[in-house]
């Protein structure tokens, strides 16, 4: 599930946000946790799902939680950290809207982060596993066929008021009619919603689906009086009314955003939030592109830089407040899957709806030679989607479980799918001459040849496309490194005839066109977790070949990929639940929809060397609910 809490998947606002650093870390096993992993991520264990027989203080995927009812902390958050002092972050473009909840207008970054509150917190110590936050208890049926929460008597918006059921049911159908995409699918399969106490809310579904109770956890909260006779579907400067532990204190329209820390919080002495929100205030900065973001943080106006380029990292940080010592650099591990990164392929586009003919780009694609110029070759290439994790698909032939789970749609399966399927290795060269040959004859399969100079069909369409980038960069790359990768992609293509134009776009442009599939080619990021779930429809699923605004930029339409989905949320072990990911992760892979790059294996932070954190860090590593929340400001 990678919609760890509601903004996971509202990446819309492209950025050096940490829920959208994807990096992943070889063979960095935290020992203290290797059991609650291997039992409840891995299926090295397979254990049933637990049947929760009354109320609880959490609720896990499989098995029980980690944490004791009556814990005294997250493992990862410091009780004792200090309170006080600043955060300052950049995000790169500018935003017109402090409403990421819909799916109009670009949402300034943090509103849905540190403002807004869900029933249940998830611990980023765990693969899946919710603890109370706004809901003091949670219950489940033995099927899971309905979940009931439980609110605190104590829980109160930012200004005062109770949070009660009414608004938590508005909040939940409101979302789930007029909110953005995410939040429908889960909504659809919600049979009823009932108050069955005073302070208790039930969710009865229509189907069985052992991640429904958790996803309705997750949702944000709003104050329905707040939003009453207005358009929730509308964007909106309105500052927001939550319960969390900030509230917008200053917003300077399209350029930042500060929040301010809620004295009077409700939560502040709740077990899961001990030593979390530390700091007093956390500013956004917005900044034309990357290099204006770099220029500010060496200059102090921003006190934390996430770095993307290894090659970067090893030689560009030797400025004078670095030199100094008042910058210092951190690297984070993790234990999470690589997720995809690279240029997509739109299949609305009939061009591309030939899966021979996205190889072709991919074999053109000289993975190897743009490594090594553009990053000194240190970085991994992302073999599959959840590659670098147990969840991955493997090397090799399908076989057991994965294999009985793909068969019955062998017939309709891209070629590599069931046999395996490996990325070309590329050369040190600019060109590869046995990939154009492989290109060549792949195009040839599917009905295009040069001629005169020119990649052509039967009919003599030229085979023309657009690459479209979002010029502010987004989280994984600046705008001037994916340009780099464009320009040497498109010199490769030259060879086969192909010459593709590039169409650079302000934010607010490409998040338009992007969401409405308007693209030939452009460049995607996909997080993902321990946990996939429910989000994996948003991604994936068909209905996403028409509806806007979902993460299923490439368009495909596979009744494959949507079983092993029904599969992974119906599974009650989870050895099932891993066969299926992996089978999923098979499907997407040889598909062959986007062209791999690069991930970072870890996450480079460097930062303020007053900026702390605590020692331990979650499996997840760099992920949503690590910083700012569990960081601190050192005294001087």
């Amino acid at each position: 599930m990678s919609e760890a809490v509601d903004i996971a998947d509202n990446d819309n606002k492209p950025g050096q946000r940490v829920m959208r650093i994807f990096e992943n870390l070889n063979n960095c096993a935290i020992p203290r946790r290797a059991a609650v992993i291997a039992a409840l991520a891995f299926g090295v264990a397979a254990m049933p799902l637990a049947s929760l027989a009354a109320p609880a203080h959490g609720i896990a995927m499989y098995g029980e939680p980690a944490l004791e009812p009556g814990f005294a902390h997250l493992p990862y958050a410091d009780p004792d950290a200090p309170e006080g002092g600043s955060i300052r972050l950049a995000e790169p473009g500018g935003f017109d809207s402090l409403k990421p909840w819909v799916l109009k207008g670009n949402a300034a970054w943090g509103v849905g982060v540190h403002v807004a509150e869900s029933l249940m917190i998830r611990s980023i110590d765990e693969p899946f596993t919710l603890y109370g936050l706004l809901a003091e208890t949670v219950e489940t049926a033995p099927d899971r066929a309905w979940v009931e929460f439980t609110l605190r008597p104590e829980a109160r918006f930012s200004d005062g008021s109770p949070v009660t059921v009414e608004d938590v049911m508005w909040s939940y159908e409101t979302l789930g009619t007029e909110g953005h995409p995410r939040y429908h699918g889960a909504w659809s399969r919600v049979a009823s919603m009932e108050q069955t106490g005073e302070r208790s809310i039930r969710f009865t579904f229509s189907e069985i689906d052992r991640e429904l109770p958790l996803l309705m956890g997750l949702r944000p909260i709003l104050k329905k009086a707040q939003w009453e006779g207005k358009d929730f579907a509308e964007s909106s400067l309105e500052a927001p009314i939550g319960s969390g532990a900030y509230v917008i204190d200053r917003v300077d329209a399209g350029r930042s955003v500060t929040f301010r820390r809620n004295p009077d919080y409700w939560g502040k002495d709740l077990p899961v939030t001990q030593g979390l929100y530390n700091f007093d205030t956390i500013r956004y900065d917005y900044f034309g592109d990357a290099n204006a973001m770099f220029e500010a943080f060496k200059a102090g106006e921003v006190t934390l830089w996430r770095e993307l380029s290894a090659q970067r990292w090893a030689t560009e940080f030797d400025f004078p407040a670095a030199a100094r010592g008042e910058i210092v650099k951190t690297e984070i591990p993790n234990e999470r899957p690589s997720g995809i990164m690279g240029l997509l392929m739109n299949t609305r586009n009939p061009i591309f709806a030939d899966w021979r003919v996205r190889q072709a780009m991919i074999e053109m694609f000289n993975f190897r030679f743009i490594n090594q110029t553009l990053n000194g070759g240190a970085d991994p290439r992302i073999a599959s989607y959840f590659s670098n994790s147990t969840l991955g698909m493997g090397e090799g032939a399908a076989t057991g479980r994965v294999r009985e789970l793909l068969e019955p749609f062998a017939a309709d399966l891209p070629p590599g799918t069931l046999e395996g399927y490996v990325l070309p290795e590329g050369t040190e060269r600019a060109m590869d001459r046995g990939a154009v040959r492989r290109a060549l004859a792949l195009m040839d399969e599917a009905g295009w040849w040069v001629q005169d100079g020119q990649m052509r069909n039967a009919d003599g369409q030229p085979f023309a496309f657009e690459i479209l980038l979002n010029q502010s960069g987004t989280a994984m790359r600046t705008s001037s490194e994916t340009q780099q990768i464009v320009n040497i992609f498109i010199e490769a293509l030259r060879p086969l005839g192909v010459t593709p134009r590039v169409t650079l776009l302000d934010s607010a442009q490409f998040i338009e066109r992007t969401n409405n599939y308007q693209f030939d080619m452009t460049w995607y990021e996909r997080g993902l977790s321990l946990s996939p779930g429910n989000e994996q429809r948003l991604y994936w699923g068909a209905n996403g070949v028409t509806e806007p605004g979902t993460r299923n930029w490439m368009g495909m339409a596979s009744p494959a990929a949507e079983a092993m989905i029904d599969t992974m949320l119906a599974s009650e072990e989870a050895e099932d639940f891993t066969a299926a990911v992996q089978a999923l992760d098979r499907i997407l892979t040889a598909g062959r929809y986007v062209i791999p790059v690069s991930f970072s294996p870890v996450s480079r932070l460097a930062h303020a060397a007053d900026l702390k954190f605590p020692e331990e860090t979650p499996i997840y590593g760099d992920w949503p609910g690590f910083l700012p929340e569990t960081w601190w400001q050192e005294a001087n």
